[in-house]
């Protein structure tokens, strides 16, 4: 999917379950933080020359903060989470500002505990099922998920303690990583990616600059697209993409061959997003989204591969592409 990118939209509201306000004609500085770890992402937005009835209410009343943006044509929610912190300040003689500090899912992640017990032959559905019921009163629904393992426990379950770190033991026994994206809990597979067509970023679909390899995937910079989601695809043209330069010195080391198979580019150019952060000014020039990907199928490689001696380039040929699961 591709969609060309111009005439500049966005929309905020701040509210609570019974009302809102929309403050989406004022000045609106913002920078979004997501990722497919289980820290909850964040955003910081600043808002200029409001009334202060209208910041008391933000300050006292309202708890929610829902960010939209993008272009014509190409426009969605790129933040939904709970107000952490407002600030107040002032820029200049003429221009005053708050600051809203927001997360998503904080309140899960610090605050949701388990104190349940499950009878023998219980299974990683059931697991879920329960950390859904401690998250509830958070209000976390839940998102994207892959079929669990069927397999049956020989014995007793007992969840007491933090819903997180169950989450933790979960995504290790079923090899998924698990985040909170819009106030859903959201499981994806460590070897898949979440279905639907892939993003085409290119100069014509809003590219900025040229991708770059680094030690951790590919990084690109794009004009700001919603649409390109942490679990989902997006397809580069792999000649585009800058490469590392690496240190021959510890080549051939089982850590470092490890490495190069996991920000390895992708044959057909698909690759996975990790990291989506949103950053703008709707009335300046800042208007951009920043990624980190890698190649669909590198997580399917691990260390005993290395040690064999396969999955290296060169050694034999690498793992094909990973399947979406839904």
């Amino acid at each position: 999917m591709s969609v060309p990118q111009y005439l500049r939209q966005i929309s905020l509201k701040v509210g609570d379950a019974n009302k809102a306000i929309d403050l989406s004609d004022m000045r609106i500085r913002f920078s979004v933080r997501r990722g497919d770890i289980s820290t909850p992402n964040t955003a910081d937005i600043r808002i200029y020359n409001l009334s202060d009835e209208t910041i008391k209410k933000i300050q006292k009343e309202f708890e929610r903060v829902v960010l939209q943006a993008g272009y014509a044509g190409n426009y969605g929610t790129i933040f939904d989470g709970t107000i952490k912190q407002v600030r107040r300040g002032r820029e200049s003689q003429t221009d005053t500002y708050i600051d809203i500090t927001a997360a998503d899912g904080d309140s899960a992640y610090n605050f949701g505990v388990m104190n349940v017990t499950l009878a023998a032959g219980s299974t990683a559905q059931d697991h879920l099922d329960q950390v859904l019921k401690s998250l509830a009163s958070r209000g976390i629904t839940m998102g994207e998920a892959p079929e669990l393992s069927a397999a049956r426990l020989p014995r007793g379950k007992v969840f007491y303690g933090m819903t997180r770190d169950f989450l933790d033991s979960l995504g290790k026994t079923q090899d998924v990583s698990w985040s909170f994206q819009d106030g859903k809990l959201t499981l994806i597979p460590n070897n898949a990616y979440l279905p639907g067509e892939a993003v085409v970023v290119t100069s014509a679909t809003g590219m900025v600059d040229l991708p770059e390899q680094n030690q951790n995937g590919i990084n690109v910079k794009t004009l700001l697209n919603p649409g390109i989601r942490v679990g989902k695809r997006i397809k580069l043209d792999n000649s585009s993409i800058q490469r590392l330069r690496l240190n021959p010195a510890p080549l051939g080391q089982p850590a470092v061959d490890l490495a190069l198979i996991q920000i390895r580019t992708d044959s057909d150019g698909f690759y996975k997003v990790l990291v989506a952060n949103h950053y703008g000014d709707n009335r300046g020039n800042d208007w951009y989204t920043e990624t980190l990907c890698i190649a669909v199928d590198a997580s399917v490689t691990n260390s005993s591969m290395i040690k064999a001696g396969t999955g290296i380039p060169g050694v034999i040929a690498a793992p094909g592409p990973v399947k979406p699961f839904g």
